[in-house]
């Protein structure tokens, strides 16, 4: 398949395909309290693909530093674009979606699932986890060790959904590192920060407006470092940075791409499970278990995501994009956040 025939393929709704899957999935929700969250050796195949999940396209902005990081891997991507943005939905919900998005790319054969948005970490992780206790599935929780770390005034904005904010995840992080190290942690939550990613991030839309306006009060009350706690924000981080210039601000932009990355090829090493083309790296960085800490490289990685996106010159496998509900505004959407190099397979029953 050619670049420019990439989309022209069979597109389904997964709404069918999932649903003889939710039987297995309520089964295995119901009994998730029964199962021992052991360290059970995985005996997968290293040719299955890693399977990624996100309420929509945030988390392809995790697809590409696994694919800067890992270029031979394969990959799925589940897209429950028929219920994003997660944010706004209460606990229950987000974990009931989440937990059937897993096993659909469970019954895909995956090796390792990445539950690439925060909400759905937020809420399912540790359920997910006990549902499913031979997969290695990795969650992610905002990167606010390392802002914490570099901070030089002692105060940080997390910048997140509502889930994500009120989340355990990130408020066990702020009461045992941010507390003790006196730092003050600020919240800020726009409902509507995902709905202009997922349109295409027009820079004349309110929300930009609003966007820019926040990082003066975040700068005029002192806030040095600026975490970006959903998947779909790093594809603004270019935006950021450049108001930030504008205006000359002394703020840091931190999000936690490349420490997912990291954690994954950690998680291929240890259950033997990595493709062995993938040569980048020793594969011995020690990885927080939630992907707290970034690399001494994030900035130069996110600054590849927020411009051309563009990463790494290296010849990617075919991404299988798989939404739940698809329109060709999604398929240029895709086409902007991960560029033209990227080969988009849409799966089909």
């Amino acid at each position: 398949m050619s670049k420019n025939d990439a989309l022209n393929v069979d597109r389904v709704h997964p709404e069918a395909v999932l649903a003889k899957h939710m039987k297995t999935a309520a089964i295995r929700q119901a009994a998730a309290h029964a199962v021992a969250a052991e360290a059970t050796t995985y005996h997968a195949d290293p040719s299955a693909p890693i399977g990624l999940f996100d309420s929509g396209v945030g988390g392809l902005s995790v697809y590409l530093h696994l694919a800067e990081q890992l270029p031979a891997e394969r990959y799925v991507y589940y897209a429950d674009t028929l219920h994003v943005p997660y944010g706004n939905r209460d606990s229950t919900d987000i974990e009931r979606l989440t937990l059937r998005a897993i096993e659909w790319l469970y019954q895909q054969g995956c090796k390792l699932i990445v539950i690439a948005c925060n909400s759905a970490s937020a809420y399912a992780l540790e359920t997910a986890r006990r549902c499913y206790p031979q997969m290695p599935i990795v969650g992610l929780v905002p990167a606010l060790k390392p802002a914490v770390l570099a901070s030089t005034t002692h105060r940080v904005a997390v910048l997140a959904t509502k889930a994500t904010l009120n989340g355990a995840l990130l408020n066990k992080v702020i009461d045992a590192f941010a507390l003790p190290n006196n730092i003050e942690v600020t919240k800020y939550f726009d409902p509507l920060l995902v709905p202009w990613v997922e349109a295409g991030m027009p820079e004349a839309d309110e929300t930009a407006r609003r966007l820019r306006q926040q990082l003066t009060v975040f700068a005029q009350a002192g806030i040095d470092q600026l975490v970006l706690g959903c998947t779909h924000y790093p594809f603004f981080k270019g935006f950021l940075l450049e108001e930030i210039a504008r205006q000359q601000l002394s703020i840091q932009v931190v999000d936690s791409g490349q420490a997912i990355a990291e954690r994954v090829k950690q998680l291929l090493l240890s259950n033997q499970l990595l493709v062995s083309a993938n040569i980048k790296g020793n594969g011995n960085n020690h990885i927080n278990e939630y992907c707290n800490d970034d690399s001494e490289n994030d900035s130069n990685a996110h600054r590849a995501i927020a411009t051309n996106h563009q990463i790494s010159p290296v010849v990617r496998l075919p991404l299988t994009f798989y939404a739940s509900k698809y329109d060709d505004t999604l398929g240029a959407l895709i086409k902007q956040l991960v560029g033209q190099e990227t080969v988009l397979q849409y799966a089909s029953k």
